[in-house]
């Protein structure tokens, strides 16, 4: 008998709509041979499934369930292609453990630290994966921007520290631009961290561990014609993706030996993207991201056809793994 999947899409981050995209796309490539799949949209705290005649249909969260026409649909599994929150920060996460709906990411616990940049790097420091140095600020921390400076130097990165978008992230070159660039990243999340700038070249990795077999993905280089990788190198053509990027063997092992220990330290599950600055040989670990992109311009899919392995083996790996569970 068919499972029947909610592939669930959009949330509340700047990102809803590159999801949105992901979610069209998941929707041609999955297996209708073992899954009957509905897109729920999930957007300022509405649930809803749009049937191709353009009517809604609202999610009843008391049993996760779907009437459209009097028919009722009881979802078995949720595929969870969310940016941000609620999709990416453990929310989501946290009602399908209640509900006892197995679902595609990382759980819980993983997905609430992974999406906190500080607290990530927390929890692999220690392991042997190299870091930049950083300072995080609450909205009530007092600011001083020449000490800021004195222990990061310059340029640094500014970010918000729980957000799944590039959205409120600034390259800053001089103390006089802090306060500004502070200012923009709390407009995306309640904490920001300031990093310092490693100079190297920007890689993502994916990775993911189902079935009892580690996955490795091809490495893939991020040349930008932007000066880091923002939104519009991301979503609107200003970047140049390489998988498989030509690095020296030893780099790409030290890569893959990172990545993995990273996904199995933080208790990742599902398919996930870990990205680094390489700095000489030696990888920093950026950040890593749980529900990573699957439009077809995304790097996991690219990464996947690199090595031969097309989306829909990659879902029915992923949903058969985590079904289980």
């Amino acid at each position: 008998m068919k499972k029947n999947i909610a592939i669930m899409a959009g949330g509340d981050s700047s990102e809803w709509q590159i999801s949105l995209g992901s979610a069209s796309q998941i929707e041609k490539i999955i297996d209708r041979s073992k899954y009957n799949a509905y897109k729920v949209t999930l957007r300022n705290g509405r649930w809803y499934h749009t049937s191709e005649d353009g009517s809604e249909w609202d999610v009843d969260r008391n049993d996760f369930s779907l009437t459209v026409k009097n028919e009722k649909i009881k979802f078995d599994y949720a595929l969870i292609l969310i940016h941000g929150t609620p999709g990416e920060d453990g929310r989501l996460q946290g009602y399908l453990d209640m509900m006892k709906i197995p679902y595609s990411s990382s759980g819980f616990f993983a997905s609430a630290i992974t999406f906190d940049k500080s607290a990530c790097k927390r929890a692999v420091s220690g392991t042997g994966i190299h870091l930049a140095k950083e300072i995080l600020l609450a909205k009530d921390t007092e600011i001083d921007t020449k000490q800021i400076v004195e222990k990061l130097g310059l340029p640094m990165f500014v970010k918000p520290n729980a957000s799944g978008s590039s959205f409120g992230v600034t390259k800053v070159k001089s103390e006089e631009q802090l306060i500004p660039a502070i200012e923009e990243a709390f407009k995306e999340s309640d904490h920001v961290i300031i990093e310092e700038f490693i100079e190297g070249r920007e890689v993502s990795c994916g990775v993911m561990v189902a079935g009892g077999k580690e996955y490795i993905f091809p490495v893939t280089e991020l040349i930008c014609d932007t000066e880091f990788f923002t939104y519009e190198a991301k979503y609107q053509g200003a970047s140049r993706e390489v998988t498989p990027a030509q690095l020296p063997d030893n780099v790409t092992k030290a890569l893959n030996k990172a990545t993995l220990l990273a996904y199995k330290t933080l208790g990742c599950r599902g398919v996930a993207r870990v990205d680094f600055i390489i700095k000489g040989d030696t990888p920093y670990m950026i950040e890593i991201n749980t529900v990573p992109g699957m439009s077809a311009a995304s790097i996991i899919p690219q990464q996947a056809a690199a090595m031969g392995m097309n989306m829909t083996e990659l879902f029915n790996i992923i949903i058969d793994d985590t079904i289980n569970r």
